[in-house]
């Protein structure tokens, strides 16, 4: 297994698509860290890179939306496939963490990243044989943080000792703008919901796009109640009724059924960032979880 990790850099234009060449996105400062091996040594807590260089990333499709076919690959200059679980960085620094949209506001199909397939690449989740789709649109854009792993051996003491549920983390992204099923933002998280779903624990960060000409007011959990009103409610009762059309109980909350502040946010990105730095590593069985 190789140690070192590659930091790539990239000041200009990330370009996503060898199909549609839209900008993944146009950050000042952007760093993306690729993988030379499936567990690379760490000394810090958060993993960090060394090498740096300037990739173009683009994103390759496969197959038709909607499709059980459809597939959306991460694609580095040279034409590797990487992982935007795996390969993305998680950490930006003060506070700043990658986002990656898998489903984007006012859309019900369930797309996700495979977890189960090489180079995890984003597909529509199935159920049966059959795409599955939310009974109802769900009104933020939707995704995950890169590099964390909610562990199914781990029982969460704080929260009625529920085991994870064996995914990276989600993100529920609050501005205003519609992003891109693949799109990579740079958010800073606000609040914690602790679902419960099945027994499992699944937590939702809420969270902000740089970008969003809010954000520079919205900084901890009060400010999300005082400039997106009714947003957090709005939140846990989606997420806690969405499967009821289905003929399935209501999920539950842990911590009081409230949200937890901005500070215990990072504790769980921090948490679940060592937890998926130990299944890279191998030191916790990866199950048919793909490492690569």
């Amino acid at each position: 297994m190789a140690a070192a990790r590659v930091m790539v850099s990239a000041n200009n234009t990330l370009t996503t698509s060898l199909i549609s060449k839209i900008p993944l996105q146009k950050p000042n400062s952007f760093n993306l860290c690729f993988r030379n091996g499936p567990a690379a040594a760490h000394r810090s807590r958060l993993f960090t890179c060394t090498a740096i260089y300037n990739p173009q990333i683009q994103i390759k499709e496969q197959g038709q939306p909607e499709t059980l076919d459809y597939r959306v690959f991460f694609v580095d200059d040279s034409g590797k496939k990487v992982s935007p679980w795996h390969d993305i960085p998680l950490h930006l620094g003060d506070g700043v963490f990658n986002f990656i949209a898998e489903i984007p506001k006012e859309s019900s199909a369930k797309m996700e990243v495979a977890t189960d397939e090489l180079y995890t690449p984003i597909k529509q989740d199935t159920k049966k044989g059959k795409l599955r789709y939310y009974p109802y649109n769900i009104h933020w854009n939707y995704g995950l943080l890169p590099q964390t792993w909610e562990d199914p051996s781990f029982a969460n003491a704080e929260v009625e000792g529920a085991f994870g549920d064996n995914d990276p983390v989600d993100v529920v992204e609050i501005g205003e703008s519609r992003a891109k099923i693949r799109q990579v933002l740079k958010v800073k998280p606000l609040a914690a919901l602790a679902m419960i779903d099945e027994g499992e624990l699944d937590w939702k960060i809420v969270a902000i796009s740089l970008d969003d000409p809010r954000a520079s007011l919205v900084n901890d959990i009060d400010d999300v109640e005082k400039h997106f009103p009714g947003t957090l409610t709005a939140i846990r009762d989606w997420f806690r009724d969405y499967k009821i059309p289905d003929g399935k109980p209501a999920n539950k909350f842990g911590l009081g059924n409230k949200p937890a502040n901005k500070d215990y946010s990072l504790k769980i990105i921090t948490e679940t960032n060592e937890s998926w730095a130990k299944l890279v590593k191998r030191s916790i069985p990866a199950g048919d979880l793909s490492l690569v």
